[in-house]
């Protein structure tokens, strides 16, 4: 698991290509732990109405899963370039352990969340319930029975872009943080602990 840094969003994602493209089953999976300046960025299924006021930030077409987000500094992340196989993981599985992860920190926090069924991601458990405000957004990309791309994790950041797009391709969606629930964090600290999470989630550990 590599430590968590800031990182400019292209150079990562030709670096997660090259990997990805370049490795072996004896290959050592790995974590990468990042933020990057502002950007938009589009998966497979993203569409142009959603980008709605995109401004100054630029836009990246991507082959992850999944429609528009924003990644901006103080958010937390987690590219997971892990060996399906290795782990006898599906893709929904991986999804599915990802999002775990995610819901596990929080809970840590005090911050009770989960899964919804028709958005990937994880979101903060609202009136009965009922999933409310995203908290982290997830888009993988399986090449060869190898995964890239990952999870996201908002912690401390400017959230004013979110409103700007059609988060994941749902007008309105609201969109949250940690610091907005918690106050003061650290996101180093919420990296490391995100990054302990999904190597044991991944590696199917309670």
């Amino acid at each position: 698991m590599r430590p968590f840094r800031a990182a400019p969003y292209l150079p990562t994602l030709e670096a997660m290509r090259a990997f990805t493209a370049a490795r072996t089953p004896a290959t050592a999976d790995e974590i990468w732990l990042v933020e990057h300046e502002p950007v938009f960025t589009l998966g497979l299924a993203g569409r142009d109405e959603h980008l709605r006021a995109t401004g100054a930030i630029p836009v990246v077409r991507t082959e992850r899963g999944g429609q528009v987000t924003y990644h901006g500094p103080g958010q937390v992340v987690a590219y997971t370039l892990i060996d399906l196989r290795r782990h006898r993981l599906t893709v929904r599985l991986m999804v599915e352990r990802l999002e775990q992860a995610a819901i596990d920190l929080l809970a840590g926090l005090g911050l009770a969340a989960l899964r919804r069924a028709d958005a990937p991601g994880v979101y903060l458990a609202g009136a009965d319930r009922a999933p409310g405000a995203k908290i982290a957004s997830l888009g993988i990309r399986i090449a060869r029975g190898y995964s890239y791309h990952g999870l996201a994790l908002n912690v401390a950041m400017d959230l004013e872009p979110f409103s700007r797009i059609d988060p994941c391709g749902h007008p309105g969606m609201a969109v949250t943080d940690l610091r907005t629930q918690l106050g003061d964090v650290d996101p180093a600290a919420i990296a490391a602990e995100l990054g302990r999470l999904l190597a044991q989630r991944i590696e199917g550990r309670p």
